[in-house]
């Protein structure tokens, strides 16, 4: 990960978007908790840097979805980073789409809409069902839960990009809910943030058939019961 680039872009090129986006972090913060990491180098690192390093495993123009929003990581920067891509931020908290929608409108982000449902509805409306380039999900659950809620918002063709910690296990465990939901794992990016702020992972999931009808489950069945 050429690191020195991304923060470049981040300190310089869009240092405006990035400062308000932090500010209102921050501010937000201290009404609902929207992330536990509130010191401005642990944000630019862990949040904006992580977040932000991902953007060239997205195709030109592509539209995204992102599956429990919460602070709008990874898709706020990357959308700052990558004003080409469309997003669709999915997060079933309403405070936390009150959050985001500030934040896009305060931006002046284009093409980012927000939408206030539980990820497993959202994936059973046919008007997002199998209609996205991409999916992206960062912190949300372990990867052969969040497999469930995501790769059926992708069309064949397209990728699943999950934002990771250390995830050996977790891709090993998550064999099953791949190959089942119509997936194949095409690579894993691994990479440690700078300055000690931890060991990540990009994995990058292809879509290569249909997901079947009855996924996901819902009724908490993707907790409770991975596949």
């Amino acid at each position: 990960m050429d690191f020195d680039f991304y923060e470049n872009l981040i300190k310089y090129e869009f240092s405006e978007k990035f400062e308000k986006f932090g500010e209102m972090l921050v501010s937000f913060n201290k009404m609902c908790n929207i992330t536990s990491v509130s010191d401005e180098k642990g944000i630019f690192y862990k949040h904006f840097l992580d977040s932000a390093v991902g953007e060239s495993l997205f195709s030109e123009g592509a539209n995204v979805v992102e599956i429990g929003s919460g602070g709008g990581f990874p898709s706020i920067p990357l959308k700052i980073v990558r004003d080409d891509l469309s997003f669709t931020l999915v997060e079933s908290t309403g405070k936390k789409c009150t959050f985001l929608n500030r934040v896009v409108d305060n931006l002046e982000l284009k093409s980012v809409q927000v939408e206030n449902i539980r990820a497993e509805d959202g994936a059973r409306d046919k008007k997002m069902r199998e209609k996205f380039d991409f999916a992206c999900a960062r912190a949300v659950a372990r990867l052969n839960t969040l497999c469930e809620y995501c790769l059926p918002y992708v069309k064949v063709g397209g990728k699943f990009i999950a934002y990771k910690g250390a995830c050996d296990d977790e891709v090993k465990e998550a064999a099953n809910a791949i190959k089942i939901l119509g997936g194949e794992v095409e690579k894993i990016l691994k990479y440690e943030l700078p300055e000690g702020y931890g060991s990540r992972s990009l994995i990058v999931i292809k879509k290569i058939k249909n997901t079947p009808s009855a996924y996901p489950r819902g009724l908490g069945k993707e907790r409770k019961n991975p596949l």
